[in-house]
């Protein structure tokens, strides 16, 4: 039997996903859980090799287990009793046995998210940016890298891929306040499970747990959390050393003026590593969805 694994965590204190001799990595935390319920060593494979400091919220790895006795359900909740508290395994799905995370996957999801104002309790899931940005250029530019391209222009050194051709399928740019208007207008638009509108608040102290429009709170919890983010979404087939971030960087670049949304095909089309953004630091970058064909992953 091979069994799937959705898996999320924080990054920040890893060496990346894959296993090392001389540094901590996701992989061995999961392996080591694993093992110790299996009671024999435990190989996993992933989708993605997520970096140093990248995070993930939907991170895939499978593993073969004919021996697994812990009812399949049960499975996410038992390792995670042996997992630190920056990993949670949040679903165990069989596969087939011929099934491989990172081959079959058909599309994977990244979330880059920027803040413009410094802010200690979010520092370690956003890259900080104190100049204001044209998210107007931003999205427009990041049209430009929908489709199937050579982006070799946007791939690290240090990649080992055979071909730098990649597909795109969705590239957005989005800015939003947290817990902000959108969240209200998410309850205006789409009522919860069962139909049910969004409950208005009450009189006393017994007010339902709904996003508050009383204007003090609203400036706290902007004090709070920042006064907006910014969260670039990027889905494709696969992805080069590097990709999301550099791509990430590009479009600060353009947000910043330093780079007009009508060169991007052009940098894509030049090859050239020079042409296109810096890349972007490990901590704004989510690993958000891997996606299979295959029913119920």
């Amino acid at each position: 039997m091979q069994i799937l694994l959705t898996i999320a965590y924080d990054g920040t204190d890893y060496a990346g996903w894959q296993r090392q001799n001389n540094a901590v990595a996701v992989q061995e935390k999961i392996e080591g859980a694993l093992s110790a319920i299996i009671g024999r060593e435990v190989i996993v494979r992933a989708a993605s090799r997520t970096d140093a400091g990248v995070h993930a919220l939907g991170q895939r790895a499978s593993f073969f287990a004919p021996d697994l006795r812990v009812p399949l359900e049960k499975l996410p909740q038992v390792l995670n009793g042996l997992l630190p508290a920056d990993i949670s395994v949040t679903a165990a799905l069989p596969v087939p046995e011929n099934f491989n995370p990172q081959f079959d996957a058909k599309k994977k999801t990244y979330i880059y998210t920027i803040q413009n104002s410094p802010n200690p309790l979010t520092a370690r899931y956003r890259a900080f940016v104190p100049q204001a940005l044209d998210i107007s250029a931003m999205q427009t530019a990041a049209a430009h890298f929908i489709g199937l391209h050579d982006f070799a222009a946007f791939c690290a050194t240090g990649g080992s891929a055979k071909t730098t051709v990649r597909e795109i399928f969705e590239c957005e740019v989005f800015k939003d306040k947290v817990f902000g208007d959108s969240v209200r207008d998410a309850w205006a638009s789409s009522p919860p499970q069962g139909g049910r509108p969004a409950p208005e608040p009450r009189q006393g102290g017994n007010a339902p747990l709904t996003p508050s429009l009383n204007p003090r709170f609203t400036r706290i919890r902007d004090e709070v959390w920042g006064d907006s983010c910014i969260e670039i979404y990027v889905t494709g087939g696969g992805f080069l050393y590097n990709m999301v971030r550099i791509i990430a960087g590009t479009l600060v670049y353009v947000g910043l003026g330093k780079i007009s949304p009508e060169d991007v095909p052009g940098i894509i089309a030049s090859k050239d590593r020079a042409r296109a953004g810096k890349t972007m630091p490990p901590q704004g970058l989510v690993l958000a969805a891997v996606e299979y064909d295959i029913a119920r992953a």
